[in-house]
Parts: C-alpha cells; structure tokens; sequence
C-alpha cells in the first residue's frame, strides 16, 4: 500500500516564538520519530508547492487571504486572537501546507498513492471562512473537501475530525451543505473553543451532516471504541464517502495536559484502520490525514508513529 507523504522544511520557517506550544520542534520530533522507526523509509514523498491565493479563496472569503498576506508582510505578531501568532513567512508557510495536502489528493487521484500523510503546519481545523484562530491561519482540509469536489468531480466527502479541541472553522464552513460530512470527536464544551455541542448539526440543506460527538474529561480508550462503533462508522456507512479526510490531531493523548481525554497511541492506531475500513468499503481506500494538534513532543512521536503504521499497514 502506497502511502504519501507531504513534509518540507519551510514549514519550520513559521515562528511563533520560544514557549508557544504550536512551535516548530512538533514537526522536527515528528519526522525523526518516523525517520528511526523506519516508517518514514516506506511512505512515497509527493512533489508539491504552495497553493495558489485563488484556490484558497474557495474556501475562505478573498479579502480574508489578502488579510493574511499583509498582517504577515507588514511584520504583525498575531492574527485572530493573541495566540495565533505569525512572522513575516507565515503567509507562504500556510499557502505551502494548503498545497501539500492539494498535492495529496491529486496523487491519489493520479493513482500515484494511495493514501497520504500530511505533516503540514500551522493547523487548521479552527480557521474559518475569514478569521485566524486557535493557531490556524488557513484551513488545509476544508481546502481539500472543496477541492475533491470541484476538481476531481466527487459528489460526497467525509472529514473525521478527532483532535481533542472541536473544529469549529471546518463546521462553520460546510455546515449548510450535504455533500461534506463533518464529524468530530472532542472534548465537551467548555473546553476551546467551545463550540460542538451535540445539538450542532447543521443547518438548511446541510442539517444532519455535521455529527459533534463531545467526549467527557477523562475519556478514554473504551469511551471512543464505543462512541466510533455507535456513531462514527454507523454515520460513515449511511453516507458512503467517496473519499475520507482526517483532521489528525494528537492532543487527545493522556500524556498532553492541554485537555482532559486520555488516548494512547494504540488508540489513533485502531481509529486509523476503522476510517480504513470505511474508505475501502465506500472510497477505493482513499483517505488523507492531515496533522492538526499534538503538543506533548514524546507524545506526537509515538502517537503519529503508530498512525502512519496504521496507515502503511492496514488491508
């Protein structure tokens, strides 16, 4: 099984500063840990560069790209709120992930891989059609869901979204359509952003297309076997995705004390082959996970290795 992978160095190019957990070391422990356990060895490095403003603006409103631009070329600090830091490359930075996981899908589609791994930064799932925050400047996976439908003429997407805080920017994105299904698992409300209530399901057209699963604090790994055999991949199995795309954050590891759910890295392994599972049923196998959260730097490594085992592994 072919899988892609989608690094490169200029992400580390986007500074937010020493002590900002959103820092460029999660991607430099990220690729080691995959370079010394040989898995980095198996995926196939997909060739890309930085989306262009036009393809972005598909998906976040064209003034909003513009904003990014000049807050970062005129030397701000921070977009959005005051933890959404930038520097002067941050604009390219984000441009660049967007194309990596653009690149991801076209591969795919090319038949060059068959799924893909993006370590990508900064994240994405918070960023909305024209606001920066929760350390997201623009939204990789939204991107990617308009894209797949545009350019590559699907006519039903799903993201699954397990990151331990909720991807509000991605839910406000789609959630008046039916032809992207959003579902994310994440701890309850009042937990940041604070959004993702149960009752959030949709609206007009879109309404049942958006499933919030909020896990209680201290949620663990039974809490999710169940909450993926009750809701997750019966939801899946209703909506027969032609493809699949995971917001893959770490954060939900018991060892990140950012949040109060309490995964193992055994945990994103069996997450990863039951999304599998649907994407060979429904979508020829194709999937996408592009990397959101993860802080804790020994934490990302295990918990992103035994992902990406998954994802080189699984039937």
């Amino acid at each position: 099984m072919r899988v892609g992978w989608v690094y490169d160095r200029f992400f580390l190019r986007h500074d937010t500063g020493p002590t900002h957990p959103e820092r460029p070391e999660r991607l430099e422990a990220l690729t080691h840990a995959l370079a010394t356990s040989g898995l980095l060895g198996r995926m196939v490095s997909l060739p890309f560069g930085p989306a262009v403003p036009e393809v972005i603006g598909r998906v976040h409103e064209p003034a909003y790209v513009e904003l990014v631009r000049l807050a970062c070329e005129g030397g701000m600090t921070f977009l959005g709120d005051n933890e959404t830091h930038i520097c002067p490359e941050s604009y390219e930075v984000a441009r660049l992930a967007v194309g990596g996981v653009l690149a991801a899908c076209d591969a795919i589609a090319a038949g060059a891989a068959d799924r893909a791994f993006c370590a990508v930064r900064p994240p994405g799932h918070h960023a909305g059609r024209d606001r920066a925050m929760g350390y997201c400047l623009f939204n990789p996976v939204a991107v990617a869901a308009e894209y797949l439908i545009r350019r590559h003429g699907l006519a039903r997407v799903a993201i699954v979204d397990w990151d331990v805080h909720h991807g509000n920017g991605t839910q406000a994105i789609f959630e008046d359509r039916d032809d992207v299904l959003f579902i994310s698992l994440h701890e309850s409300p009042p937990q940041y952003p604070g959004t993702g209530y149960e009752s959030e399901t949709g609206r007009g057209r879109g309404v049942g297309f958006t499933l919030n699963i909020p896990m209680p604090p201290g949620s663990g790994d039974s809490e999710y076997r169940r909450a993926f055999a009750k809701r997750v991949v019966p939801r899946l199995d209703a909506f027969a995705p032609e493809f699949i795309l995971i917001s893959a954050g770490f954060d939900a590891a018991a060892e990140e004390r950012i949040a109060n759910i309490n995964l193992e890295p055994a945990s994103f392994a069996w997450m990863t082959q039951e999304l599998l599972a649907a994407a060979n049923r429904y979508a020829k196998g194709r999937v996408i996970s592009v990397l959101e959260g993860g802080y804790d730097l020994p934490s990302l490594e295990r918990c992103a290795a035994a992902h990406v085992r998954a994802l080189l592994e699984a039937d």
